[in-house]
């Protein structure tokens, strides 16, 4: 599945909420790289740039928007880091005290509290249809 496509349809299943999260600018997403000491994957990028701002379902993937919310990249990622995943991959979504994490190569993972799992996907666009689309259905 494209990126584009998975986007689109994002949008059109976008949850009205009194506060809705706003998408950053990409002088704050290049921030948020500096400030991890990441490069974020293009994948990741065009999401937080495009569709981070979508609310649905109950899979809450991180935004840099806003600082406070347990969805902020920051929180995120210290709590991942702290719990032993390694700086190599970048936690882009918490769940239960779970983690899905993409890689350099853009391959989303998932770690669970037991440890890495078998579930993987192949890419950003994946991973969003499977998990978050299809499993919040």
């Amino acid at each position: 599945m494209a990126l584009d496509t998975v986007i689109r349809r994002l949008r059109d299943l976008n949850e009205p909420v009194p506060t809705p999260p706003r998408l950053p600018t990409d002088a704050e997403v290049s921030a948020a790289e500096q400030q991890l000491g990441v490069t974020f994957h293009s994948d990741f990028r065009r999401y937080l740039l495009e569709a981070s701002d979508v609310v649905f379902g109950t899979i809450e993937p991180a935004t840099i928007t806003r600082p406070n919310s347990h969805t902020h990249l920051s929180k995120i990622c210290g709590k991942a880091w702290k719990a032993g995943v390694d700086r190599k991959f970048l936690p882009i979504c918490a769940y239960n005290g779970d983690y899905y994490c993409i890689n350099v190569q853009g391959e989303v993972l998932f770690l669970s509290h037991n440890g890495w799992s078998s579930e993987t996907w192949p890419d950003l666009a994946t991973w969003i249809e499977q998990v978050w689309i299809e499993g919040s259905a």
